[in-house]
């Protein structure tokens, strides 16, 4: 029994990771695909449509090379890998990029390859133009540089309200105008054995440059002025359309760069031929959505900018009627305390008015009083002459005394009278500030309604509020000055009150020296008149 051989199994996939400007893709293919079926693959799924000016470049050995469509993926010299590595990336660059870019994707793409050759020196920048680009790459995506921040954010300031994709396309418009904007270098020689020299491929043609210089070519042949480009192992012709002119050779010392010149020449060829031509149906078709969906996005875009300057006129009326509504309750408050001085006021000229109407009152009864001493006295005088004539003058003195006394009565009424007044217009003052403090409550309610709870309103009260009134608040010194004016009235009373016991109590006296001269019979009235009098005394304390 022999044992067979056994083959080892082929794999039927592969594993590939493609890398775009912002985001990397897995994906696995069959080895069967071509380089055509990965290509759309990768575009379909970042949704472009415009595939021409991109390819899937990889690494070979010290060089690059874009993945061929009609040939095996991996019958070409891709790494080995797993997974392989392609970059999808720009490979050719339009003249005039508002014309030519029609998808946003399109657009996008160009804008952070563009801007990442620009960062990483790929692309010659002048500081001025810098500026310019760097703020429209902060509108394009909010994010600022550190170097020549401050004129970066003037320019930004003028580009605010610009939308992302009409920003990157005034930064491509830019950079479109650069000298090194879409050109691929190759190092060359004129011939064999001459100095070396550089070759540039891009949109307008090939260009030949001084090996120190990327900016100003020495000599440009473009594409409409070439009649045709032929190439023989490592020598290039570039013939002339005009026969009269020189014919251009140079020559390229490796294979492979030697095929990626020749892809890119009959690539960029072809396409400036074709932006010559008339549109297909299908670059039409795409112009025209890409239209609409502008003039959609531009409507939506003024129609949030009017949401916006709406909200904003709505934030300020709030403001402004917060602003007014914190005013009238300030206004309020003011109204309020003007009323509570002016209740307490009040109260103070109503004690003042009682404390004078009670001293009035004790004032005419001590009156009624002395007029009945004296009577009395004027009866204890008719006994004898020298008790009359003693009678007569105690009777003198206790009417000027009662005279005295209803004076100070008539007075102390006088007093209550005017202090009654005063009650009165204080009171008149209090329903005046409490009738404006309703008229403030009631004008500031809807507005403390859809802000804030309402504030207690004022208590009952007998008389309504005036808007008069709030100017006739009484101050803190009015206050004290009726009140030192209250307890300056009662000092006077005092004394006066005072002075009048002391009176009274040298009448006793002499009244009860008249007792040791008078008869027996005269001692029960004399002794019922200090009765009384000591309960005078009594009731007066």
């Amino acid at each position: 029994m022999s044992i067979l051989g056994l083959k080892k199994k082929q794999p039927k996939t592969f594993k590939v990771k493609v890398i775009t400007m912002d985001a990397e893709m897995e994906f696995s293919c069959e080895v069967k695909w071509k380089g055509k079926d990965l290509f759309d693959l990768v575009c379909r799924t970042v949704g472009l449509r415009e595939t021409w000016f991109f390819g899937l470049r990889y690494t070979v050995k010290d060089t690059y090379a874009w993945l061929k469509q009609e040939k095996h993926v991996l019958d070409q010299e891709v790494p080995k890998d797993s997974p392989i590595t392609f970059h999808f990336l720009a490979k050719f660059f339009p003249e005039k990029v508002e014309e030519e870019l029609v998808q946003e994707i399109t657009q996008h793409l160009f804008f952070l390859q563009v801007k990442k050759q620009i960062l990483d020196e790929e692309i010659f920048c002048s500081p001025e133009a810098s500026v310019l680009l760097a703020s429209y790459a902060v509108q394009a995506k909010m994010n600022f540089l550190d170097m020549w921040e401050e004129k970066i954010t003037a320019w930004y300031a003028e580009h605010r309200g610009i939308a992302r994709d009409e920003a990157e396309m005034e930064y491509l418009k830019i950079a479109q105008d650069l000298e090194m904007y879409g050109v691929s270098y190759f190092a060359i020689t004129q011939n064999k054995r001459d100095t070396d020299l550089l070759l540039g491929v891009d949109a307008q043609g090939l260009h030949i440059y001084s090996p120190n210089s990327k900016l100003n070519p020495n000599k440009s042949f473009p594409w409409s002025g070439i009649r045709n480009i032929s190439y023989s192992e490592k020598e290039f012709t570039i013939k002339p359309l005009d026969k009269k002119k020189d014919v251009f050779k140079f020559y390229s010392s490796q294979l492979r760069v030697n095929k990626l010149i020749l892809q890119l020449c009959i690539g960029n060829h072809d396409l400036f031929m074709r932006r010559r031509k008339v549109d297909s149906i299908e670059v039409q078709q795409m112009k025209a959505q890409a239209k609409e969906e502008k003039a959609r996005k531009k409507m939506d875009r003024q129609i949030l900018a009017r949401e916006k300057q709406m909200r904003e006129e709505a934030e300020r009326a709030k403001e402004e009627m917060e602003r007014r509504l914190f005013q009238l309750q300030d206004e309020a408050r003011l109204a309020n305390e003007a009323l509570l001085r002016s209740e307490e006021t009040a109260d103070l000229l109503a004690e003042k008015a009682q404390i004078a109407e009670e001293e009035a009152k004790l004032l005419a009864h001590k009156a009624a009083e002395a007029e009945q001493d004296r009577q009395r006295l004027e009866v204890t005088a008719m006994k004898t002459k020298e008790e009359k004539r003693l009678m007569e003058q105690k009777m003198r003195e206790a009417e000027q005394l009662a005279v005295k006394l209803v004076e100070q009565s008539e007075r102390r009424l006088k007093e209550a009278d005017h202090l009654k007044q005063d009650l009165t217009e204080a009171k008149d003052a209090e329903r005046r500030a409490k009738q404006k403090l309703l008229e403030i409550t009631k004008t500031t309610y809807p507005l403390i309604a859809a802000y804030s709870p309402p504030p207690a309103p004022p208590e009952a009260t007998d008389a309504p509020y005036d808007s008069a009134s709030s100017r006739l608040d009484f101050k803190d010194s009015d206050m004290k000055r009726l009140s030192m004016e209250i307890e300056r009235e009662r000092l006077e009373y005092m004394e006066k009150s005072k002075h009048l016991q002391d009176q009274l109590k040298e009448l006793k006296t002499e009244i009860e020296s008249l007792k040791l001269e008078e008869k027996i019979e005269s001692r029960e009235l004399l002794s019922c008149l200090s009765g009384e009098e000591t309960q005078i005394t009594v009731r007066r304390n």
